[in-house]
């Protein structure tokens, strides 16, 4: 069986691994105070451009969402998002879970507009019964999306002008971050995300690490006390210095992006051979997600030898399903797969 079902399926980069290892005999302090992670703080300022940062390292996507959701809201307040966000649809209710709405938007492509967010704000206070309705506290966004989409430059200026408009911070979800930067349709830098935003993490479970995300606070307001928000909801590592040597190692000689353009290469590879046979997409192809729709028949029979999750329904015979490559996509496996269709 071949997998394209996720960008977590293998383990990580090779200089990880050998990092882990040469440094399994140091002594270090725990909770991420080491020097590990203090280096990789700094290098990931350095590729921000931005000094007066906070860097801390979570030990999961669902744990860094809810973490920096909760550190902001007041009880009161829920989280402006698509209704096909990651914290709406795949994460079993976590934020809910602490006392915090998914306040949704509805989405064609998985991004949500300046003009949305700005409306469904002034709709709210416009409401004669605005006290009785959950108060947006933050906006959520993911880069790229759950559709495999990005959002341009121009778009991410003025979704955060209308944020600080309302004075409600942006947070983005940057899971696949790696992934968003790598794609020829791109055109921010880490530097351009960190400043139009509040709050980001950029994803190393899906890019390259074992597991592990790095949160990075821009906005002064939201870094007090922030390690205790962490701690409180299971996001802390004992043993921090994992966290620290593996960004550490993406983070060096630019490892983050070089392994990135290869599972974007790997997927405008896949796109190509779909579409040289005559297969269209549910959305539009930008990243490492490849969204294609095919019959029933052929669905049934590329499951025999390639893994592929189901996505949506389309009619009585035709179905959407998603197709992911990674930093790890051995090519061989994308001619194969390309071979079946």
């Amino acid at each position: 069986m071949i997998r394209f079902d996720s960008d977590y399926i293998e383990g990580c980069i090779p200089e990880i691994l050998d990092a882990l290892i040469k440094s399994n005999d140091e002594q270090t302090i725990g909770y991420g105070e080491d020097p590990h992670c203090e280096n990789a703080r700094n290098l990931i300022k350095k590729a921000i451009g931005r000094e007066d940062a906070a860097v801390h390292f979570l030990v999961g996507g669902t744990q860094a969402n809810v973490t920096v959701i909760c550190s902001v809201l007041k009880h009161h307040q829920g989280a402006v998002c698509a209704d096909s966000g990651h914290i709406n649809g795949h994460e079993t209710g976590a934020l809910e879970a602490s006392g915090h709405k998914c306040l949704t938007i509805p989405s064609t492509d998985g991004t949500i507009s300046a003009a949305q967010v700005d409306k469904y704000i002034n709709d709210h206070y416009a409401s004669a019964s605005f006290e009785h309705t959950v108060q947006p506290g933050i906006v959520y966004i993911s880069f790229p999306t759950e559709s495999g989409t990005l959002y341009s430059k121009q778009q991410l200026s003025d979704l955060y002008a209308v944020c600080r408009k309302h004075d409600i911070p942006l947070f983005i979800d940057g899971a696949r971050m790696g992934y968003g930067l790598a794609a020829a349709d791109n055109d921010m830098t880490l530097a351009d995300i960190a400043n139009l935003c509040d709050v980001f993490y950029i994803g190393g479970t899906k890019v390259g690490a074992l597991f592990g995300e790095a949160v990075v606070i821009t906005n002064e307001a939201l870094k007090k006390d922030f390690r205790y928000h962490i701690k409180q909801h299971g996001g802390m590592l004992a043993k921090g210095r994992m966290l620290g040597i593996q960004f550490e190692t993406l983070f060096t000689d630019d490892r983050y992006l070089t392994i990135s353009k290869h599972a974007i290469a790997m997927a405008e590879k896949l796109t190509r051979g779909f579409a040289d046979k005559g297969y269209a997409f549910q959305y539009r192809s930008e990243t490492n997600q490849l969204f294609p729709i095919i019959s029933d028949e052929k669905a049934a029979e590329l499951a025999e030898n390639f893994a592929y999750t189901p996505w949506a329904r389309l009619d009585d015979h035709h179905q959407v399903i998603r197709f992911v490559t990674s930093f790890a996509t051995k090519e061989e496996n994308v001619d194969r797969l390309i071979e079946a269709l």
